[in-house]
């Protein structure tokens, strides 16, 4: 097959569309800010280039401080990777689990870890009828024998989160089963009141709770690559570092990372955006009589009976097919929220479309 029209697993795909057209793609595909990367991190990774001779730090220590000081939690809790993905992968390599439970639909990399390391996956299907939220069941299929818990929260695709007080008891299965619990909270930080859902406060009582965060989607610095993980188990982070190799982070992304904490009016203007950008996408979404689902994210998941990606492709815009989500089919779609101007090209391209 051509690697030009190679189907990838995730949206994002700006460099297919450019060879094919030549020309660069409204992106809905990728839930990134659309703000751009903020200046500060733009003259830190300039800056950063002077010394690109050396290697980077392989423990990131500056980073992980100001890290730190920014979660408020004690600088050993910190391992920074390279994007999420990175230490997903690490957390895998480091349980070695034999049987893992995934609810469906969630972020693809969960499986694909796994299923590298030659895990049985068990999957929880979440309903539509019930917006694909989590809900009592998915407690019951933690069991003995489970030996990993992945949970996205918000969940990408859907958007939805769960009462903190769920997934504070959805830790106390995972402990009492033996599984190390895996949160992902990527996207916690476009909830309305992201330190009030989050569960960084109590990872002192659960040493079997992962939290992941990364610098992707808040400050737009995907081509960066930077996450970190969040854990209060020492042998568990130490055992996620030697998972990995030695210079996961570039020098670059580690000056980039340090230069992004310091934005705080950009992140509050990113965070503004999508709250009020949200629900009028909701609503036009609504009104083209498409069945949406109530994110809580920068992004929002909906069905259409009428084909899209190759319609809007032609009109110069990308958007995710859900098609190979677990628990979804081809009818669903997940689109970015992103400015008002770009909002609107995306809702009229929908109203050719569908209309």
């Amino acid at each position: 097959m051509n690697q030009n029209h190679q189907p990838l697993v995730h949206g994002g795909d700006w460099a297919g569309y450019s060879e094919e057209y030549g020309t660069q793609p409204l992106d809905f595909s990728a839930n990134v800010s659309p703000l751009g990367v903020p200046q500060g991190v733009k003259q830190a990774i300039a800056a950063a280039a002077e010394t690109a001779d050396r290697y980077p730090d392989p423990l990131c220590r500056s980073l992980c401080r100001k890290l730190a000081v920014h979660e408020r939690l004690p600088e050993s809790y910190v391992l920074c990777g390279n994007g999420a993905a990175d230490l997903i992968f690490r957390a895998v390599l480091a349980k070695r689990p034999q049987k893992a439970l995934l609810p469906a639909p969630a972020f693809a990399e969960y499986e694909a870890a796994l299923t590298a390391c030659g895990c049985q996956v068990e999957y929880y299907f979440l309903r539509e009828e019930n917006d694909f939220r989590l809900d009592e069941g998915f407690l019951q299929a933690i069991v003995p024998g489970i030996d990993m818990v992945f949970v996205c929260e918000p969940n990408n695709p859907t958007g939805v989160s769960s009462p903190r007080e769920f997934l504070l008891r959805a830790a106390e299965q995972c402990s009492r089963c033996g599984a190390l619990f895996m949160l992902d909270e990527c996207f916690g930080d476009f909830l309305e009141e992201p330190e009030v859902h989050t569960l960084k406060n109590d990872l002192a009582e659960f040493p079997n709770l992962v939290i992941l965060k990364a610098f992707t989607k808040l400050y737009a610095m995907a081509g960066v690559r930077l996450g970190y993980a969040l854990c209060a188990n020492s042998q568990l982070v130490e055992a996620m570092r030697q998972a990995g190799q030695p210079w996961g982070v570039s020098s670059l992304a580690q000056a980039a990372g340090e230069a992004a904490l310091d934005e705080t009016a950009y992140v509050e203007r990113v965070r503004q955006m999508v709250l009020q950008e949200r629900p009028w996408m909701m609503e036009q979404l609504t009104n083209l009589g498409l069945r949406v689902v109530p994110g809580e994210a920068n992004y929002l998941l909906f069905r259409c009976p009428v084909p899209l990606i190759q319609p809007l492709r032609q009109r110069g815009i990308l958007l995710r097919s859900c098609s190979n989500y677990h628990g979804l089919d081809e009818n669903w779609y997940r689109t970015a929220v992103r400015t008002h101007e770009e909002n609107i090209r995306l809702i009229q391209a929908l109203n050719e479309v569908i209309r």
